[in-house]
């Protein structure tokens, strides 16, 4: 009985194809502990769009989803107008819907110039922005441009607090298309890594884009 105890044992904890699953799941939560300990949300960790290029960035786009930030913001209908003058500086025209009150929603227009800071990161730019109405606001954001292929999608981020450890206390991103009707499921994926690259994965809502604000 004790032989037969002795093989049984053996076969158990002995078993090649055990010891070789137990490996593989031993090495996945390595992996995943590792990719968690990398992975940091401090927004100056954060990557943007290398040898960002304004002109190529100029022209409509549309916004297909959105992570908001606190207070008053655009809810729907949400597109830019990119323009880049003789000297080089970018400006914008948005059109959207804001709801007011609680209730009330109205297209709201806002213009918007870009500065860079630094020239050797064009894609991190600031924003001055003005509502063309009294009811809207002014003021200024960061504005990067996390990732885009000019032709098809851009990722745009802005963070206006941080938190002690450098992570974003209150921000903002938006998803933008050439097309109002969305973009091809090769192109979501590579949005959906960019927004878990900048800590924002499960956050952003979808942008109804029925033609109502022009």
């Amino acid at each position: 009985m004790a032989a037969a105890g002795n093989r049984v044992t053996a076969q158990v904890f002995g078993s090649p194809g055990m010891k070789y699953a137990q490996y593989v799941f031993l090495a996945s939560i390595f992996s995943t502990v590792e990719y968690g300990l990398a992975q940091t949300c401090a927004v100056e960790s954060f990557s943007v769009k290398d040898n960002f290029d304004p002109k190529r960035y100029a022209g409509k786009w549309y916004a297909l989803a959105k992570k908001d930030p606190e207070g008053l913001f655009l809810q729907d209908n949400i597109s830019a107008e990119y323009t880049v003058e003789e000297d080089g500086t970018m400006t914008a025209s948005s059109k959207g819907r804001v709801k007011l009150f609680g209730f009330w929603v109205i297209c709201a227009d806002m213009a918007a110039q870009y500065t860079v800071p630094d020239p050797t990161t064009p894609a991190k730019m600031y924003m001055t922005y003005q509502g063309l109405a009294s009811y809207l606001s002014s003021g200024g954001d960061n504005y990067w441009v996390i990732d885009t292929d000019y032709d098809n999608y851009a990722i745009t981020y802005a963070c206006r607090s941080l938190k002690e450890d450098g992570s974003c206390d209150d921000g903002y991103s938006l998803i933008f298309s050439r097309n109002p009707r969305g973009l091809p499921p090769a192109i979501q994926r590579i949005v959906r890594q960019k927004q878990e690259e900048i800590c924002m994965s499960g956050q952003f809502q979808p942008v109804l884009q029925s033609g109502t604000s022009g």
